[in-house]
């Protein structure tokens, strides 16, 4: 960690250049004496990565930033305080402290926070951070977080971690077992130093195999932003007994589009054919699985078991997108062009034979415009082509 970097000169180098051409930028070299230019350059890359997903930090003066990679690893702001938003209390332990965001939402939430983080730097990055960010209440210890567990007999309100999903080899793993450190391996140490656990997975795990390879899961929550699924948080509770309970969260501008249901399920959906109205589930409701909750809950009709859209005669809300249906028709490829005459569309496929690369190949409709195109099979298991428009 080279301090100089927080030079008044230097810092407004490094905003000067935030959307400089870095390979030039690394080839004319460093105009500071004891900063090379691969520092310099290195605090450019991750501060333009922070802007969006990390307005605090990028808005705040004398960050200093570790290498990219650390910051394409962390939560976002956004997720982080969604996180926060879910525990109270006096005491946390962030197992995986990482560049600290994490913990720095939970200390706006918990009265004393424990930042632990095996890499010294990094450990030596938060904590001067948070001096900067004003958050005098995160304690940031350079060690490992479970050995910090089994050390101390400290009881915490609330255990957080976020499992690297990077091996000894540095290579991506998506098992709960392959992460570290492994939670299944020590919830019992975890257990005896609080009831309440939160752990933060790759949305590429099974949720099913989670839920069985853990021990009192009360809730999972699945949270994506702007429809792209970025985290599981699984909840843990101490003796809990019962089904999971599963949430889903999807962040789009300021608001949440929210729904919920129980793992295991045995709610029944209702088919129909398509009516007045085409609803397609966010991401984070495909990722859950709670398709036969969306129809029974929301009162609306499943297309086909295996289709996972919508429809229903009058307008509802809905957590995911929503179009009224212009037409419907059996597919014919040969027919398509004729039937619409419109050049662009913006197409979809659920539960089809074709992809939609080959959708456009045949029918040489380009991304694009207001239409929308839905190719997927209906109740009797036919395919069909829906045409709408977003609502």
């Amino acid at each position: 960690m080279n301090n100089k970097l927080l030079h008044k000169d230097v810092q407004q180098f490094i905003d000067d250049h935030l959307k400089t051409d870095l390979p030039q930028l690394i080839f004319k070299g460093s105009p500071f004496a004891d900063i090379t230019i691969q520092e310099l350059a290195e605090q450019i890359l991750a501060k333009s990565k922070s802007r969006s997903k990390l307005p605090t930090w990028f808005a705040t003066d004398n960050i200093y930033y570790p290498k990219s990679l650390s910051i394409e690893q962390t939560s976002s702001e956004l997720t982080a305080e969604y996180k926060s938003s879910l525990i109270a209390g006096d005491t946390l332990i962030d197992l995986t402290g990482g560049f600290g965001v994490d913990s720095y939402c939970f200390s706006k939430k918990i009265k004393q926070v424990t930042h632990c983080e095996l890499d010294a730097e990094l450990s030596k990055i938060a904590a001067d951070n948070f001096k900067v960010l004003a958050q005098n209440n995160v304690t940031c210890l350079n060690k490992n977080g479970i050995e910090e567990l089994a050390e101390n007999e400290t009881v915490y309100d609330w255990i957080y971690a976020d499992p690297s999903r990077r091996n000894e080899l540095n290579s991506k793993v998506f098992k709960l077992e392959d992460c570290l450190p492994d939670i299944g391996q020590h919830l019992g140490l975890l257990l005896k130093r609080s009831d309440q656990i939160m752990i933060k997975l790759s949305p590429l795990l099974d949720i099913s195999l989670t839920i069985k390879s853990l021990n009192f899961v009360k809730e999972i929550h699945i949270i994506a932003v702007k429809n792209e699924v970025k985290e599981l948080l699984i909840l843990i509770e101490n003796k809990y007994i019962g089904p999971s309970k599963l949430k889903t969260i999807n962040i789009v501008k300021n608001s949440l589009q929210t729904f919920e249901g129980y793992f295991p399920s045995n709610t029944t959906a209702t088919l129909a054919a398509p009516k007045k109205y085409l609803y397609e589930p966010n991401a984070a409701i495909l990722k859950s699985g709670l398709f036969n909750e969306v129809s029974s809950e929301l009162a609306i009709d499943k297309l086909n078991f295996n289709s996972h859209l919508y429809t229903s005669e009058r307008l509802i809300e809905f957590p995911g997108r929503r179009f009224h249906i212009e037409s419907i028709s059996k597919y014919n490829k040969k027919l398509l062009k004729k039937k619409y005459q419109f050049k662009s569309a913006n197409i979809t496929t659920r539960n089809f034979h074709d992809s939609v690369a080959q959708i456009r190949k045949k029918t040489g409709f380009k991304d694009g415009g207001n239409d929308f195109l839905f190719f997927t099979t209906d109740h009797q298991d036919n395919a069909i082509v829906i045409h709408c428009r977003k609502v």
